[in-house]
């Protein structure tokens, strides 16, 4: 493989809205936005309203996420979501519970909130956001806003990867019990649905992915990777339109916390990849306690097969982190504001 320049980033940010990183380019090919990240979302309560990254882009601009499909349409590109957070539902649409057996609406969808910006920047190898959240219960009637359940520092950073014809999404986020109480989180499959153990990064990939191809690192395969455990998994899709496939290849970087991660993938009737933390296993957050997930994810222009998902999975994990330990975290470079258009 060609190894390519890297191109410079910039971060262009529309305050208390969204900020989008975006390939400089003096010369073709064109500047490309990788990612936009939109911290204040507008959608309704009963989708659990929390920042996602859509559009996200391979680095020949190809897009790879799909943003509130008819079928669900709380999944919004990548999203940190939980489905079963004691008795709060932070990923949107119906809960699935025990003591009612299916799904139910039970007026209990929280939102994740901006509160503020602690960090952003670009430089030509990596870019970098970083703010401070409050998970809020769903309000009750004549209130604006519920009681807080988890203080969060979000951290999201990007790293090209040129001779991978790929870049690197970091996401970590540092989840502060602030409820008052211990929190049992867990999911469907906690709850009692087979194999539906999802909750966490969630990714959901373009409605032409459907029936790609699925690989992860204990060597299984396909729709068997649900409910196993690995380093990494990976999805490789096709797209409409041009002669083209992408991959995604997601990394967990989760220190081990009293977690049981397994993995919670489709390729039919979607496209999808999620590190679940809480897959068949209820884990309790205790008063004042601070969890921490922290993944990697590789997009690459590309179809992949096992052996150049171990490249990325590696080369994503060795990067994961370069904004937060480099220049753009210490020393921000100059950003720009855009001019709302």
């Amino acid at each position: 493989m060609t190894v390519k320049p890297p191109r410079p980033l910039s971060t262009v940010h529309e305050v208390d809205r969204e900020v989008r990183v975006v390939t400089d380019a003096t010369e073709p090919p064109a500047p490309v936005e990788l990612m936009r990240y939109v911290y204040a979302p507008t959608e309704p309560q009963f989708e659990s309203p929390r920042p996602y990254v859509h559009p996200l882009r391979t680095p020949s601009g190809l897009p790879v996420t799909v943003f509130r499909p008819w079928d669900h349409v709380w999944h919004k590109g990548i999203t940190m979501a939980l489905p079963n957070v004691g008795p709060d539902n932070f990923w949107g649409g119906a809960t699935y519970t025990r003591q009612v057996g299916w799904y139910a609406d039970l007026k209990n969808n929280g939102s994740q909130d901006h509160d503020e910006v602690l960090a952003i920047g670009a430089d030509d190898v990596g870019a970098l956001f970083r703010h401070t959240l409050t998970w809020h219960r769903q309000p009750d009637e004549g209130h604006t806003v519920g009681e807080a359940v988890f203080t969060e520092v979000r951290t999201l950073t990007v790293a090209l990867l040129p001779e991978h014809d790929a870049w690197v999404l970091g996401w970590r986020s540092e989840l502060t019990n602030v409820s008052g109480a211990p929190i049992e989180m867990g999911s469907p499959t906690t709850e009692g649905r087979e194999n539906a153990g999802y909750g966490g990064l969630f990714w959901r990939g373009p409605r032409s992915f459907t029936g790609g191809t699925i690989i992860a690192s204990n060597g299984v395969t396909g729709e068997d990777v649900r409910g196993t455990r690995g380093e990494w998994a990976g999805f490789s899709g096709r797209h409409d339109g041009v002669d083209a496939s992408s991959t995604v290849v997601f990394v967990d970087r989760t220190a081990p916390q009293g977690f049981d991660t397994k993995w919670f993938v489709r390729s039919e009737p979607f496209a999808c990849i999620n590190p679940a933390p809480f897959f068949d296993r209820v884990r309790v957050v205790d008063v004042a306690e601070t969890v921490e997930l922290h993944h990697a994810v590789a997009i690459a222009d590309g179809a992949a097969d096992a052996a150049r998902m171990v490249e990325l999975a590696a080369a994503a994990k060795a990067v994961s982190t370069p904004a937060v330990t480099g220049r753009a975290a210490v020393e921000p470079a100059p950003v720009e504001l855009a001019e709302v258009r």
